[in-house]
């Protein structure tokens, strides 16, 4: 669901299948797995799953802190607006507007 994870995910996939397989550049041997590579590859599957599980993650915290960003940019806006509409309406404000920057 996240942007980075959507862009990225395929190829961390594509990590955990094609880099495992047996026989494949970065395996122990040349085709023959034992128990010894067996576990080794279990150990780096796990771990790049897990690794996709913290990026996926950390890409929804992302997501979340942009989007909290964005209401209080908004609300920043409105309340601004509305101080600027007080000064502007109140006479002791307006005797003073320009030592006020905006």
């Amino acid at each position: 669901s996240s942007g980075i994870n959507a862009e990225y995910g395929h190829y961390f996939k594509q990590i955990n299948l094609s880099n495992m397989e047996e026989g494949s550049p970065g395996t122990a041997g040349s085709g023959a797995v034992g128990a010894g590579s067996a576990d080794e590859k279990e150990k780096l599957i796990q771990e790049v799953l897990d690794l996709q599980n913290t990026l996926d993650d950390l890409a929804q915290r992302v997501d979340g802190v942009k989007e909290q960003n964005n209401k209080l940019k908004s609300e920043n806006q409105v309340l601004t607006q509305y101080i600027e509409n007080l000064m502007s309406s109140s006479t002791i404000f307006q005797q003073n507007t320009n030592t006020f920057p905006k």
